[in-house]
């Protein structure tokens, strides 16, 4: 964002975080080396946000296609995540972010798992800015998801399917609790939404 004025401030910027590994495979690097800058990237983005008064940032560090990659570098991925946690927590505290996820991040390993529940407990009342971290995250896997819990309350008489409606998916949604983006932003430059908060 530089020092390009904003005006007005959005609200809530949202980053596909991708094109790492071409990144650095353009550059003889191997593939970890990219998404070491783009772990480097996302602190620049978390800073330029605090600077420019912008409310939520969401990350959009792994989708639940990612998981379709090669094991190594899967695992890369969850070890540079849970470095990223344990350093830039800290950060946060400091810097009054508060960290939270969407996903199903059920399914990432346990170490990670339990780094994300410190940072989201110890980050949890600061205000400046929420940084969402998008994690083994798809907006049709969110979507349905957001479905089966309302059917599964439709079954059990807790909502009446007459009265279901827009706001109904929206309150069930991950996102329900963040503003809609104001801004979407693709790091590779290219023009795909990849399913990346489709709602």
């Amino acid at each position: 964002m530089g020092n390009a004025p904003l005006n007005p401030v959005p609200r809530h910027i949202a980053v596909i975080m991708d094109g790492n590994g071409r990144w650095a495979e353009e550059r003889g690097l191997p593939r970890r080396a990219g998404h070491r800058a783009g772990a480097e990237s996302a602190r620049e983005a978390v800073d330029a946000c605090l600077e420019k008064g912008i409310e939520f940032l969401t990350l959009y560090a792994f989708s639940s296609e990612n998981w379709n990659r090669p094991q190594k570098e899967i695992d890369s991925l969850m070890k540079l995540l849970e470095q990223f946690l344990k350093t830039k927590g800290k950060e946060f505290r400091k810097k009054n972010v508060r960290l939270k996820t969407i996903g199903r991040t059920h399914l990432l390993p346990d170490s990670c798992r339990q780094e994300l529940a410190k940072v989201i407990k110890e980050t949890f009342s600061n205000t400046k800015l929420t940084v969402v971290l998008a994690l083994s995250y798809g907006s049709r896997e969110e979507i349905t998801d957001a479905t089966r819990r309302i059917a599964e309350k439709a079954a059990q008489g807790e909502i009446d399917p007459k009265q279901i409606h827009e706001n109904t998916i929206v309150e069930h949604l991950d996102t329900s609790e963040f503003p809609d983006p104001d801004f979407l932003i693709r790091t590779s430059g290219e023009s795909r939404l990849s399913n990346f908060l489709l709602w």
